[in-house]
């Protein structure tokens, strides 16, 4: 079986090829992408695959942008961190989703559900799931609000106050526009998924960073791309090869 993954986070993109190498005899994943605007090229460019597993969240946005743009012809799985009650109506279109982090028994009865579709030639019903995810997305609440807890007592910021997030040792701190570091509970896979895409973006696996934050952007080695922030960060601020291309379209967006 071949399959396609639209999953911009490396951790998931790891675990889920992982997973998929136990639970399947016969495997070939034909291409991991990050963001949609690849994805919509790669459809318009190959054969479709057996099956496709696709995140909700982009690096450059929903992923149910690329129904708008091309007809996929593929079972779909997604994967997601949006909890089962506001997704359960994606089982009554034949088409699967899984919560993430992933378990490995889920996948399997997943899997087992597109192999019953296959066998008795069931296609999914595409056309009345755009109209289903378009009602999802528009309801999509992204995480404006945020707790901080700093020794005693508690800070509350607003997203428009912080300038980003990074990890270092395990740890996960963000920084407000004014300079001030606070260490923060989620890890920055969690956060991907909470905050607004429109204004964050994750460069790499250990920054993300809020758009009012870029004051300058460099050409790199390696057909990277180097930053400057404000308020400056002691890490260096690199903008990942593969993410390249999704962070140009993300700043034109």
């Amino acid at each position: 079986m071949n399959v396609l993954i639209i999953e911009d986070e490396y951790h998931a993109v790891r675990r889920l090829q992982s997973l998929l190498e136990k639970v399947m005899v016969e495997l070939e994943i034909l291409a991991v992408i990050d963001n949609v605007e690849e994805s919509v090229e790669w459809f318009q460019n190959h054969v479709h695959p057996d099956l496709v597993f696709m995140d909700i969240q982009l690096a450059d946005g929903i992923s149910f942008s690329i129904f708008k743009e091309v007809e996929i012809e593929s079972p779909i799985i997604f994967t997601t961190a949006y909890d089962q009650y506001s997704l359960k109506a994606f089982k009554v279109n034949s088409i699967d989703y899984l919560l993430k982090p992933i378990d490995e028994e889920e996948l399997q009865k997943a899997i087992l559900k597109y192999e019953k579709m296959n066998k008795a030639s069931i296609q999914p019903d595409l056309s009345s799931l755009t109209t289903l995810l378009k009602g999802v997305q528009f309801n999509k609440k992204y995480k404006e609000r945020f707790l901080l807890k700093n020794r005693d007592k508690y800070t509350f910021l607003l997203s428009d106050e912080i300038a980003y997030f990074y990890s270092e040792d395990s740890v996960t701190f963000v920084v407000t526009v004014g300079g001030k570091s606070y260490v923060y509970d989620d890890t920055l896979n969690q956060l991907s998924e909470q905050l607004n895409p429109e204004h964050f973006f994750r460069i790499n696996r250990k920054q993300i960073l809020h758009i009012q934050s870029i004051l300058k952007i460099h050409n790199y080695f390696n057909n990277r791309m180097k930053l400057e922030l404000k308020p400056k960060l002691e890490q260096e601020t690199i903008v990942a090869r593969d993410k390249v291309k999704a962070f140009k379209h993300w700043l034109g967006a």
